[in-house]
């Protein structure tokens, strides 16, 4: 019985953990929540007004403690709602993350399994680089998890204002490497870093400039930043 993620599943979520995180702000800004509906044959979510393009990453069943990806719901394979979560599996097959390849991932022995489904939700999310995913009830068993994939969904732009406050909530998320938390942030808003032993320092663009410290057991200690103009 499984009771922790590998690895290589822990690496891949560190890399997506602080944009992640930021990218769900935004999403809830624009889809807060709320009765929603989906259409799987037109690919397609509504809720709060709103109707969104999306693809079916997976679902979790509350009584088996098991979370199934889209791709293996034997009533939707080959199915253009379940492309996106076979673009994950290939991604699980290419780079060794068995979690994101398996038909299904038994989270029975883990702590919290509820919130280890969210966790493969949030992971299918960053390999795709959607903007967000939606989780929802349907049914008093079942919860199924959306990655929105549409232009009315904005990806979250870095500012340098709430940037220590995403590096710091996604270094917690997992607690499995904080330099892969801030090298994946910076790699995924396209801005080089420095790498040094005990820090990275990255220059924003705009002029302002960057320099996290870590301890000596790899946490985050500070995220000291300048501000053009200041």
């Amino acid at each position: 019985m499984t009771t922790t993620f590998t690895d290589a599943f822990l690496h891949t979520a560190e890399r997506h953990a602080a944009w992640g995180a930021e990218q769900l702000e935004e999403l809830g800004r624009v889809m807060p929540g709320g009765p929603w509906t989906a259409d799987l044959e037109q690919c397609t979510y509504q809720s709060a007004g709103r109707t969104i393009r999306v693809g079916l990453l997976g679902s979790y069943d509350l009584s088996e403690r098991s979370w199934l990806w889209g791709w293996a719901n034997p009533g939707l394979r080959g199915s253009a709602v379940v492309a996106a979560s076979e673009r994950i599996a290939e991604y699980g097959r290419r780079n060794g993350v068995p979690e994101l390849h398996w038909e299904s991932v038994d989270l029975s022995g883990f702590g919290d399994p509820r919130r280890a489904a969210e966790a493969l939700a949030f992971v299918g999310m960053g390999v795709l680089g959607a903007p967000g995913y939606i989780g929802e009830a349907a049914g008093p068993e079942t919860r199924v998890y959306f990655a929105p994939d549409d232009p009315q969904i904005p990806h979250a732009r870095l500012d340098p204002i709430t940037m220590p406050r995403f590096l710091t909530t996604g270094a917690g998320l997992f607690g499995h490497c904080a330099r892969e938390v801030a090298s994946g942030y910076f790699t995924h808003h396209g801005v080089p870093v420095q790498m040094g032993t005990d820090r990275i320092r990255t220059h924003l663009p705009g002029g302002s400039t960057v320099e996290i410290t870590f301890d000596a057991l790899g946490r985050i200690a500070a995220v000291d930043s300048t501000l053009a103009g200041s």
